[in-house]
Formats: structure tokens, sequence, C-alpha cells
């Protein structure tokens, strides 16, 4: 099953400043093959249900390997079995109406 997720993984306890773990956590997508735009406050990504997750994980035990004792994400996930939808069709959209 296909799924677009919005994801915001953010570890504790490491200072203030985020953005050495949200790197290494996209890199871990692009290398898992998974579609991804990475935005402001989170990366949405899409992709098989399972390799998304999976990609999910590792990024969890990437980020604890760096050094973060704890980690709280936010995750938003949809699904649709109507018709296929890639993150790019959402958005293109959502433009048409607005132009």
């Amino acid at each position: 099953m296909n799924v677009i997720i919005d994801l915001c993984v953010v570890p504790l306890g490491v200072g203030l400043s985020v953005s050495k773990y949200v790197a290494a956590c996209h890199e871990i997508i692009k290398a898992a093959g998974l579609s991804c735009e990475l935005h402001a406050y989170g990366t949405n990504i899409e992709g098989e249900w399972d390799e998304v997750f999976a990609a999910v994980k590792q990024c969890h035990e990437r980020i604890h390997a760096m050094g973060a004792p704890r980690i709280t994400t936010t995750i938003k996930a949809g699904t649709r079995t109507d018709r296929e939808q890639t993150m790019a069709d959402k958005v293109n959209s959502v433009k048409e109406k607005l132009a």
C-alpha cells in the first residue's frame, strides 16, 4: 500500500540546533529510494508503507546512535485506495485552484 507521510523527528537533550540530525534522517530516506520533500518543520515522504516506516525506524536508530537520548516524533499518514496520488499531485491540485 502506498502512503504519504509528514514526518517531524525531534531529538531531545542535544541542544538547540537539530539540523545535523535532520540531515542524517534525510540521507536515510534518500538512500531508501523514497520520494521526499524537506520543509521548514518536517519532511513529506512517499512510498510503500513498509519501506517508509522502515526508514522512520532507521532515522530513530541513527539519531540515537548520534547521541540523542530521547526522540519525539510526529507522523501524519495518508493512504487512498480509489486511485494513485503523489505528493506532487496533491500540491498541483491546490495550485490549479489558486490560479
